[in-house]
């Protein structure tokens, strides 16, 4: 890991000795997705492949087996991992809008699936909550903080995160990725929650983001 890192700054280092241009500053979370979906992005290498159906087999099989009726995701992104998964009744939001539109575009004719920008939530709960490949893209602490705080308090009955768990940002600086041991956050921060099961991924990373995740599962329940 510390060998990709430094090859990444690198070569970051000689392209802007070369071409003469600075490094450009991260322009915040919210600020960062949006141009990325405006500019025709989509929601990265984990919503896509074999990683999106990895996670959506995982999802798909807690749904029966625990008969969840309602999910609020907070993190809905692009929408196309949305389309692996049978969702009973969704309600997914974004703090980019232009995604927010997108989805809604998708979705339209499915009358099981509503879509918010974050701004807009109102205290919705539901059986279960979802985090998908999002804490790991929460830059700011504030806003670290209130995704937990939102997705424990927005369940009745179970909260699913599936990201990574680590302190280690080595190579991560200035980027859009902050990796955080959420884990140790929820234990102090987060009363009357267990967590109950911890999935790893079924393609951890070796180095290569096509190919494998950084992020497991780790499932929640309510006492």
């Amino acid at each position: 890991m510390q060998v990709i890192s430094f090859i990444k700054n690198y070569l970051g280092v000689l392209y802007r000795w070369v071409t003469g241009k600075p490094k450009s500053r991260f322009p915040g979370t919210g600020e960062y997705w949006e141009r990325r979906y405006t500019k025709g992005g989509d929601s990265g290498f984990g919503s896509y492949g074999k990683l999106a159906f990895f996670k959506a087999k995982t999802i798909n099989e807690f749904l029966i087996e625990h008969k969840i009726k309602s999910v609020i995701e907070f993190g809905c992104g692009d929408g196309n991992q949305i389309k692996l998964i049978d969702y009973p009744s969704y309600l997914g939001f974004d703090i980019s809008e232009t995604s927010i539109r997108s989805c809604q575009q998708q979705f339209r004719h499915d009358t099981s699936k509503s879509f918010k920008n974050l701004k807009e939530y109102q205290n919705e709960r539901s059986d279960l909550s979802l985090s998908l490949d999002v804490i790991y893209h929460l830059v700011e602490d504030s806003m670290f903080e209130d995704h937990l705080r939102m997705l424990f308090d927005s369940s009745l009955r179970y909260v699913i995160i599936y990201s990574s768990n680590t302190d280690n940002n080595a190579g991560f600086e200035g980027t859009h990725i902050r990796q955080r041991c959420f884990t140790n956050w929820i234990e102090k921060n987060i009363s009357g929650w267990k967590l109950i099961n911890h999935i790893p991924n079924q393609y951890p990373y070796k180095g290569k983001y096509r190919l494998g995740s950084m992020a497991d599962f780790y499932i929640y329940q309510r006492n």
